[in-house]
């Protein structure tokens, strides 16, 4: 090969290097400025939330001795996540029951700072009963579940709550303050105002899979005509459902997550919530099955069925999926901070 044809060749080479180097840096460099830019709006969004200092200590009401207490406000989440959840759950949905009591009981005490105490305990702004979570602490936790207990199901809370220390909601840079949970949803969620007076952003009806083994499911309650006339003549005088057949009775919608809208009995029309309390069903989703001796009410699912079913965060948690994605799920569009 001659001079001239060393030269080209030589060309030729640094050409081909040189578009081999942009092939490796162009993507390089776009994936950096990506990241740089992802790594920017993230903080940004962090900046503009605004976070809530939580306290140390904090007043509850307790119901049976008619006081209230100042209690270490992380053992007080302790004793929510034991009184609400079963402690044999997987240690991600035990994390998950934990953040959504925090943010709970955070959101009760800002509001009570705003507004005042409920009227049932004026003294504090939580309470010890399902008013407002239910609660326990360990010496009575002891007593209810025993030693063996409070040494392997009072751990997996104590390692859930001390993991997600000082951990909360937020929803568009604000404390989340309905972090509702229900036992299980039969499969899918509520929409808030589906079941309580105002619609919620972060409370939107959604899927449910992952339920298998949840108690309450396919629960079945029969009543006869004149017991279902009575129960709600006697709750519900506003209206009136006279004598009742199995001719005068028809679901007439469902929400969105699959609960009885509106139902008419006899003369009158009812919501599936007012059944279900008028009833003591475990939901409002149910089916009915009517014959000439009565209405047999079939269940689905515990609770009201808004924001997390605990039952779920569980089965998503054995499908290996953390706190955080559990909770996003349940309450739509969240930030755990």
């Amino acid at each position: 090969m001659d001079r001239y044809g060393r030269k080209i060749a030589a060309g030729i080479g640094l050409s081909l290097l040189f578009n081999l180097i942009l092939l490796v840096l162009i993507p390089v460099l776009i994936f950096f400025i990506f990241t740089l830019f992802s790594f920017v709006s993230l903080s940004d969004e962090d900046d503009n939330i605004d976070l809530v200092q939580i306290p140390d200590y904090i007043n509850v009401y307790i119901t049976e001795e008619e006081k209230v207490r100042k209690i270490k406000f992380e053992d007080y989440i302790k004793g929510v996540v034991a009184s609400e959840m079963p402690s044999s759950f997987e240690i991600e949905a035990l994390k998950a029951q934990a953040v959504a009591a925090r943010t709970y009981s955070l959101s009760k005490i800002v509001r009570s700072g705003d507004d005042g105490n409920p009227e049932v305990h004026p003294d504090a702004p939580l309470c010890d009963t399902v008013h407002c979570q239910v609660y326990r602490n360990a010496e009575s936790l002891a007593s209810l579940k025993g030693d063996e207990w409070m040494r392997d199901g009072y751990k997996r809370i104590e390692k859930a709550v001390e993991e997600t220390s000082g951990e909360v909601m937020y929803y568009e840079g604000e404390l989340v303050a309905q972090a509702l949970f229900h036992s299980s949803s039969g499969g899918k969620t509520e929409n808030s105002e589906d079941v309580f007076a105002s619609a919620v952003p972060y409370l939107r009806s959604v899927s449910s899979p992952y339920e298998e083994g949840a108690t309450h499911y396919g629960e079945e309650k029969t009543f006869t005509y004149p017991e279902l006339a009575s129960s709600l003549n006697s709750i519900y005088t506003d209206r009136f459902a006279g004598n009742i057949s199995s001719g005068d009775i028809n679901i007439k919608s469902r929400t969105e997550g699959g609960r009885v809208d509106e139902i008419i009995i006899g003369s009158a029309s009812y919501s599936g919530r007012e059944i279900r309390e008028a009833l003591g069903l475990s939901s409002a989703n149910f089916d009915i099955k009517l014959s000439d001796a009565g209405i047999t009410f079939t269940t689905f699912g515990y609770g009201h069925g808004v924001g997390m079913s605990q039952y779920g965060a569980n089965g998503m948690a054995k499908e290996g999926i953390k706190y955080k994605e559990i909770l996003a799920h349940y309450y739509t569009g969240i930030v755990v901070k």
